[in-house]
């Protein structure tokens, strides 16, 4: 599986197993961009078979995501103004069951995902949450094309009520970190999904 938005890293990561079970080493400072600022925070989240989280994007915050237990549809779609890879949306399927990996998601990049079974998911931030860089779009938006692998999802209030995504894309940062300015509109001949 390889990723190709610009500045999204996978990790494969390495299962040692023995008759008393296995051992995977989930993080290593080591495994990110050399410029990413060191996760400071970790949280886990459980979902249960059919829950859609997302999509979720920060402006300032970067994520680094493992799947530790289940299946999980994954969606990144690129909102960076001026990224070389802007608009471009990728999904893909984790399942621990064949390997786990490591997921790094720099600021921009909107990310949710889908519970094909149960999943406990590890995410890692550059940034106590305090709510302030917290924004997204509705999960079933049609301009980010997500092929969502359920008809009939189960989603949060929050995730229930988000806006669409021509209404926070001026929400997005400037590729390399800058925040845009809202009252410029991206151009819609760019990359598209």
């Amino acid at each position: 599986m390889t990723i190709e938005l610009d500045g999204v890293w996978r990790i494969d990561l390495v299962t040692h197993a023995d008759e008393r079970g296995a051992f995977s080493e989930t993080f290593r400072r080591s495994w990110l961009p050399e410029t990413a600022a060191p996760m400071i925070q970790s949280n886990l989240s459980h979902s249960r078979e059919g829950v859609v989280r997302g999509m979720h994007f920060h402006r300032a915050q970067a994520d680094y995501w493992v799947v530790l237990e289940g299946r999980a549809f994954i969606a990144l779609l690129d909102l960076r103004v001026g990224s070389p890879t802007q608009r471009v949306l990728e999904t893909f399927t984790v399942d621990t069951a064949e390997a786990r990996r490591g997921i790094y998601i720099p600021p921009g990049v909107a990310h949710g995902f889908c519970a094909l079974t149960d999943v406990s998911l590890q995410y890692m931030v550059d940034a106590y949450y305090t709510g302030d860089d917290e924004h997204g779009f509705a999960w079933d938006d049609p301009e980010a094309r997500v092929p969502w692998p359920v008809e009939r999802p189960v989603v949060s209030a929050r995730d229930a009520a988000a806006p669409r995504l021509v209404d926070v894309r001026g929400e997005a940062p400037l590729y390399g970190g800058a925040r845009a300015n809202p009252s410029v509109p991206v151009d819609p001949s760019g990359p598209q999904p």
